[in-house]
Formats: C-alpha cells, sequence, structure tokens
C-alpha cells in the first residue's frame, strides 16, 4: 500500500507529510546544515537515508571536499519535488530510489566515510528495540574505519545510539519550530545534535 504524499506551504512555512504525519519542515534548515557540516569533517564520500526537503543532501553535496553522496529515499514523489526545485543539483549528489534498509544490505562493506540518517519512522517502528537491533549492524559495517554516524537531531537528550559505538560527540543547538509542530519537545529550546564514531580498529 503506497504512502499518501504531501508538501503544505503557508508564507515561509513548508511541511512535508507521510500519512498525514509531520515528516520534516523547513525551519530544520539550520539544524541538518549544521549537522551535515560535522559529517562532512570526517570525510569525502556519503551516504543518507531519506531526503526529505533536501537541505542535508544539498549541503553536504556542496562542499568542496565532498565526491560522492548518494541519498536513498523511498518516494518518487519526494524526489520529483526536490529535482523540480534543485534541477541541476551538485554533480556529486546521486538520488537513488529504494528502501534504504533493503538497499543498504547490497552495498559493500566499509563504503563510505559517513552516514546521514534521518528517514520518516512510524513510531512504533522509531520505539521498537528489535528494529534498531536489526538495522544498526548493517550501517555500521558500511562506514570505514574512523567513520561517523549522524543521526536527525534530537529536541529532548534522548541518544538512542550510544549503545552501538564506543564514541559519540553531541552538540546543543537552539531552535524555533512552527506553533503546530507536534514531533518537538516544545515549540523553541534546544536541539541536540549527535555525530557517533566507528572505532578505527574496526573492521566489520
Amino acid at each position: 500500500m503506497s504512502e499518501t504524499i504531501e508538501f503544505v506551504e503557508s508564507g515561509d512555512e513548508m511541511t512535508l507529510l507521510i500519512d498525514g504525519g509531520q515528516a520534516m519542515q523547513a525551519w530544520e534548515a539550520d539544524l541538518m546544515r549544521r549537522s551535515a557540516d560535522i559529517l562532512c569533517g570526517y570525510g569525502s564520500e556519503f551516504l543518507e537515508a531519506g531526503l526529505g526537503l533536501g537541505f542535508s543532501a544539498l549541503h553536504i553535496a556542496r562542499q568542496p571536499t565532498t565526491r560522492r553522496h548518494t541519498v536513498i529515499e523511498l518516494h518518487q514523489q519526494v524526489i520529483d519535488h526536490f529535482l523540480a526545485r534543485n534541477p541541476l543539483p551538485p554533480v556529486p549528489l546521486e538520488i537513488v530510489k529504494g528502501d534504504f534498509f533493503a538497499l543498504i544490505q547490497t552495498l559493500p562493506p566499509a563504503s563510505v566515510d559517513g552516514i546521514f540518517f534521518d528517514p520518516y519512522l512510524p513510531g512504533t517502528t522509531r520505539n521498537d528495540p528489535t528494529f534498531w537491533n536489526i538495522v544498526v549492524p548493517p550501517m555500521i559495517a558500511l562506514l570505514k574505519p574512523g567513520g561517523v554516524f549522524v543521526p536527525c537531531f534530537t529536541t529532548l537528550p534522548y541518544f538512542l545510539f550510544l549503545q552501538y559505538f564506543d564514541r559519540a560527540i553531541i552538540e546543543r543547538q537552539p531552535y524555533t519550530a512552527y506553533p503546530q509542530t507536534n514531533y518537538t519537545a516544545a515549540t523553541s529550546g534546544h536541539a541536540f545534535i549527535q555525530c557517533y564514531f566507528k572505532t578505527k580498529s574496526a573492521a566489520g
């Protein structure tokens, strides 16, 4: 069963809805770009889960040190919306339509310097430890030794991925969401940008 994709614009506000759920909003742009800056400090070849409104994808691909940035996006409508607004994307950017969790099983191990992880997941999936125990190890296997994993920021000190990595850095940044935003702890406050490191001695 296909999901319903909607882009809702009102003034300067934009929201991506997936099956009625707020998947992403344009107020996130600065946080996404700052997350991308952190990611890009650790290599030149990257993989991203979920295109969303494309803020992080464009920022990563536009960095002079980026050689390759592949984004895997499940929904063709999201890709079409992005390309309509960005008909000449940066050369390093490749957008692949597909299921991220299926496609990573086909990629060679130790093949990317970093993963930016921000797919839209229903609440039942986000809160299922079994799901994470299945999908995180293959993502770690894709990272080169010393590579980094940057998930979407949180607005609560909720560090889901600490159990899978030995080292992480966390940066606090202010944010202001829309009045109708329903996926943040409040409409303003501090967000937490996380970056997890694969140990340099790890082989898989």
